[in-house]
């Protein structure tokens, strides 16, 4: 695992061709080493939390570009994290994709809550076409995010020559 003080950047430091920094916040001993394994191989820089508080607390600290996150974890579950991320300043604007082994019949509300998109995760565990749908949903959900960032930073000065 790497230690989150190597992974805290200050802003305007990234290059273009970096890698992301992805939280995978899961439980399951298996689930989290397959996953670990897929998104270091895809050239993911990975933070684990096996639990709820854990995964707000490193996504607070390290502010990662992306968190794959579980519905059922021990202590708080994964629908309370994602309401918390949405709440907080500091964590508000990173996606969440959140990959379970729930069907996605509540997937609807979960957008509506904040999520970017939801995956299951027998989908991926399935086979090499589920690693790759799963892989290809992360960096859709990354070029959008750094797109809205992009945007915001153009409007920003826009709105403040507009309020001056």
């Amino acid at each position: 695992m790497i230690r989150v003080e190597q992974l805290v950047q200050r802003p305007g430091r990234r290059t273009a061709n970096m890698k992301k920094t992805i939280l995978l916040v899961e439980d399951s001993k298996v689930q989290k080493l397959a996953g670990e394994k897929l998104l270091h191989r895809a050239g993911y820089l990975v933070l684990l939390a096996g639990d709820g508080e854990e995964g707000l607390s490193l996504a607070r600290e390290s502010r990662p570009d992306l968190i794959l996150l579980d519905l059922r974890l021990p202590g708080i579950e994964g629908e309370e994290v994602l309401y918390a991320l949405k709440r907080d300043p500091l964590t508000q604007q990173i996606p969440v994709i959140i990959v379970s082994d729930q069907a996605a019949s509540n997937s609807a509300k979960l957008k509506a809550s904040g999520a970017a998109d939801y995956f299951e995760k027998s989908r991926f565990l399935a086979s090499a076409e589920g690693e790759a749908l799963f892989l290809g949903m992360i960096e859709r959900v990354l070029r959008e995010s750094e797109s809205r960032s992009e945007r915001a930073k153009e409007i920003l000065p826009l709105a403040r020559r507009q309020g001056a």
